[in-house]
């Protein structure tokens, strides 16, 4: 089958086609069906490549065309376009190029345009860079021309139909099952807890797993660009999401108006899905009046970092002085996971630190878990969390919900890692 032929097929199919919107998918396939079937040149395929034919051309009407069996492959886990022409996926943690196009820039703009609209979402040369999600929770980012030299670019993060539990992640090597019980019980506890990493580092999938450990009896706010939380075990939950402006450009609604708004839904907890500018702020406020459980994330390239990183989004929308914005976050953040894409592609939780305060102007950390590696087997790092020995310092919230204060108290070791950040 070659793209001329079947760009012919579409087209004459489309052509008979006056009321395509009006019928049923079922109606459109058996239509699809007859037509293709009455094709001379399909006549010495198999069964199985016809009903491929078929299943591309009902995608390239009702579905997301070249795309479709792509989002389809359980498989793949990020479909990334870099134009009409070219087409990535990460498959298993690689990343290759597959030998599929659209047939043109216009098709691919068509296709954008379908999936941002199904979000009551607009992407135009004014406003040439969006976030959306498909049916299915999966991510979406679009930039357009002239931002995107190549023509329109659009990424896909896809995500499990079933989200993945602490207990799966524990399976994957990429956390200890005793920093899993350690984090579960910081949850349950009320912790404010932090998880910053890099892109593709696995954050929102580790949010998604430490949520599953709030109490089912709590109100929940989640806050996200583009709802992606899966969180099952929380009835009272209240999911909220950002809206770009419209053509005129007005009715925006940031992260930073949502979080102001959330703290007046009488939530015990407050979930934002990523914090990018200014709106650290008020997360940061949230933590410290009374919304104790909280949970953000954040990209950084360490739990150091991280905090640098807040300091800066702090102060981008507030004239503060920088000791108070890194008081602020020592007594708002109660524990940091940072997680890390290891060289050998694998996400890994690399440290997880308390803060235990302030000292000559710094936020300390007291390091509890740090990744270690034991050597490499067949390209995989060998390794993994290991206790550092350090107490856990805080523990007045573990005693108020009922679990011992002393649970996580350890023998010091010499060189304690107590450390500013």
């Amino acid at each position: 089958m070659t793209e001329q032929w079947f760009r012919q097929l579409r087209g004459e199919i489309r052509a008979g086609l006056d009321v395509t919107s009006s019928m049923s998918d079922s109606e459109l396939m058996e239509h699809i069906e007859l037509r293709v079937l009455r094709d001379k040149q399909v006549k010495d395929l198999t069964a199985a490549d016809k009903r491929k034919v078929v299943r591309r051309v009902y995608d390239s009407f009702r579905g997301l065309d070249v795309l479709q069996p792509l989002v389809e492959d359980k498989s793949i886990t990020e479909i990334m376009i870099n134009s009409h022409q070219e087409i990535f996926i990460e498959r298993k943690g690689h990343v290759s190029q597959i030998d599929m196009k659209f047939e043109s820039r216009e098709r691919l703009e068509d296709i954008i345009q379908s999936i941002v609209s199904a979000v009551n979402r607009v992407v135009n040369e004014s406003t040439p860079i969006v976030d959306a999600r498909l049916k299915d929770g999966s991510r979406v980012n679009v930039v357009l021309p002239p931002v995107a030299l190549k023509g329109p670019t659009m990424t896909i993060r896809k995500f499990p139909e079933q989200p993945m539990t602490m207990n799966d992640i524990v399976a994957t090597g990429s956390l200890s099952e005793e920093a899993a019980v350690f984090l579960q019980d910081l949850v349950r506890s009320k912790y404010n807890i932090f998880v910053s990493g890099g892109t593709g580092s696995g954050k929102t999938t580790f949010l998604n797993a430490l949520s599953q450990y709030i109490p089912s009896d709590e109100r929940v706010i989640t806050i996200e660009d583009s709802a992606e939380l899966q969180i099952t075990t929380v009835p009272n939950l209240v999911s909220l999401e950002t809206r770009n402006s419209n053509t005129e450009g007005k009715g925006e609604i940031s992260v930073r108006d949502l979080i102001r708004s959330s703290l007046r839904m009488r939530p015990n907890r407050v979930v934002v899905g990523e914090v990018r500018g200014q709106e650290a702020l008020d997360m940061l406020q949230a933590m410290n009046t009374g919304h104790d459980g909280s949970l953000s994330t954040g990209h950084a390239n360490s739990t150091s970092d991280m905090i640098s990183r807040l300091e800066t989004m702090v102060l981008s929308g507030a004239e503060l002085p920088i000791q108070v914005v890194r008081q602020q976050i020592s007594s708002a953040i109660d524990i940091f996971v940072h997680l890390s894409r290891l060289r050998d592609r694998s996400r890994r939780v690399t440290e997880i630190s308390e803060v235990i305060g302030m000292k000559d102007g710094e936020v300390i950390l007291n390091s509890i878990y740090g990744f270690r590696e034991t050597g490499e087997q067949g390209g995989r790092i060998l390794g993994g969390l290991v206790p550092t020995g350090n107490s856990l310092h805080h523990t007045s919230k573990l005693s108020m919900a009922g679990l011992p204060g002393n649970k996580y108290e350890r023998e010091r070791l010499p060189n304690e890692s107590s450390c500013p950040a």
